[in-house]
């Protein structure tokens, strides 16, 4: 069984009544998943984490963690890294790259500078040692909770914009991602083989789809739905070459 205290008895301090916080609006439907831990801790985690309001869920290692079917609302995880020679580090780091995955809490035996390192470079956003306290781990899994709030808030306009620059025509999207590179009209033209008024009703109509009231708000977008993708060089690459208009030139006789 893990030495797993939920109070560090050192601390010499009787612990609060947790019970008695209050939860913010998103963390009602949040759901807290221990992986790793031996079953008898995994309940006295469970009893500390659900005294607050939250829910929890155990997976025996991070494999069935990744497989495993997630609640739609706000999560994070509290993982038990054993050792830093196990390979746990390596299956976190892996893990996540994954978009989606939620923030991460990781639990060591005893005080270990490597394994810190280590941990947070794989992607962690807290690391704790044993013996754990109340105060503690509820302090980390909160941080933890409002960084997954906070991004899928930001998630939430970047996906609607996304199905909206997906329903753009192949021009709207050649225009858009130009225009948010800081391109002129004229530019644009020259580089699409278009006439600056047939670039100005692309660019037009981009907006008024994309839901965009200003240039800055098209930018933005367009800035959301390319990140840590290719599409704005495979616009480029994919637009067609400038008209070229060859002038019949007379030989002299």
């Amino acid at each position: 069984m893990d030495p797993i205290l939920l109070l560090d008895p050192r601390a010499g301090t009787v612990p609060q009544d947790v019970s008695n916080q209050s939860l913010e609006p998103f963390e009602a439907d949040a759901t807290v998943h221990l992986v790793g831990f031996d079953p008898a801790v995994a309940c006295e985690i469970d009893a500390l984490i659900t005294s607050v309001g939250l829910r929890t869920r155990s997976h025996a290692h991070l494999g069935a963690f990744a497989i495993a079917e997630r609640p739609a609302g706000a999560g994070c995880v509290l993982v038990r890294a054993r050792s830093a020679l196990t390979g746990v580090m390596d299956a976190l780091t892996r893990l996540l790259r994954n978009p989606g995955v939620p923030p991460m809490v990781v639990v060591a035996d005893r005080a270990d500078v490597r394994m810190a390192v280590l941990a947070m470079k794989a992607g962690a956003i807290d690391f704790l040692e044993h013996p754990l306290r109340d105060h503690d781990v509820l302090e980390a899994l909160g941080r933890a909770l409002r960084i997954d709030h906070a991004r899928r808030l930001a998630e939430g306009p970047r996906q609607a914009w996304q199905a909206r620059f997906a329903g753009l025509t192949p021009r709207e999207r050649q225009v858009m991602l130009q225009v948010a590179r800081g391109r002129l009209n004229k530019q644009i033209a020259g580089d699409l083989g278009l006439s600056e008024v047939t670039v100005k009703v692309h660019r037009a109509s981009a907006m008024r789809k994309m839901g965009a009231r200003t240039l800055a708000d098209l930018v933005r977008m367009a800035d959301a739905v390319t990140c840590g993708s290719e599409l704005g060089a495979q616009d480029h690459l994919e637009a067609p070459s400038p008209r070229i208009t060859v002038h019949a030139v007379p030989v002299p006789r």
